[in-house]
């Protein structure tokens, strides 16, 4: 892989959006690199949670590469964005639109600077984003003459709601690390230096947990934003079918003898 870099420290991946000199730009090679090595670090068992972050301090990701599809036809403009939904998709939720499948794992966006456009909707699909204090998120695209194409219509709304999305979407102003975490688009604002340590320590409490519950409520929850799909019902499904899991019979054996429970990862 050319455009990223991979590293497994203590059981956790890092995935480092490697092209600083263009302030971390995604090109479409660069999103399917962060793909592969997204479904790669799934399928890991050595792997028990996952960092996508930018290098340096400049820039998480400051939006697509625009020269790369500045000349692009009605045809392949489509495919774009219908292939970056794809990689949005394999970060939020996997194979998990399956009742049974490839089981996801925890992903933690550290947004150590710019994410706009393509960027903020990368950190977006994460399933949490903890942000430095210079970070800045926006989805400038209207600028552009174009929406945002990597499901930014939809996530930014989840997350802070219509009205404030709208505002961010049809004005295509930035907001600051603060403002965000007042949007609840972040969940913590830390200094720079901090980012990653404190990336780390969240990635290793739920990797502390039942990795079976982790992966079953990541799928309930992403199920609650799936259009016909009925998201109390696949809670009872996964509610009930936790009760084979092994699992299940530690923490309860823990729970009831006062001790803390030992997961199998």
């Amino acid at each position: 892989m050319t455009n990223i870099t991979t590293e497994i420290t203590e059981g956790i991946l890092t995935i480092t959006i490697n092209r600083e000199s263009k302030m971390n730009a995604l090109n479409i090679e660069t999103l399917q690199e962060i793909k592969q090595a997204v479904i790669e670090g799934n399928e890991n068992p050595e792997v028990v949670g996952m960092i996508l972050t930018g290098a340096g301090t400049k820039a998480f990701a400051a939006g697509a590469d625009i020269s790369e599809f500045a000349n692009f036809n009605v045809e392949k403009g489509t495919q774009m964005s219908a292939d970056g939904h794809d990689v949005m998709n394999t970060i939020e939720d996997g194979h998990m639109h399956q009742w049974d499948g490839t089981k996801t794992k925890f992903v933690v966006a550290a947004v150590n600077g710019y994410a706009l456009g393509g960027g903020c909707e990368l950190a977006m699909a994460c399933h949490m984003r903890i942000a430095s204090s210079n970070a800045k998120f926006g989805q400038p695209e209207v600028n552009l003459g174009v929406p945002p194409g990597y499901g930014g219509t939809q996530r930014l709304i989840q997350l802070i709601g219509k009205g404030r999305a709208l505002e961010m979407l049809l004005t295509g102003d930035a907001i600051d690390a603060q403002t965000a975490l007042n949007y609840g688009l972040v969940t913590k604002v830390v200094d720079q230096a901090e980012l990653l340590t404190v990336c780390r320590e969240v990635v290793k409490k739920v990797a502390s947990k039942s990795p079976s519950a982790v992966h079953k409520i990541l799928k309930c929850v992403s199920d609650f934003y799936r259009p016909n799909v009925n998201g109390m019902q696949r809670e009872i499904y996964e509610f009930g079918s936790a009760f084979s899991t092994e699992d299940f019979s530690e923490g309860t054996d823990a729970f009831l003898n006062k001790r803390k429970a030992e997961f199998k990862r």
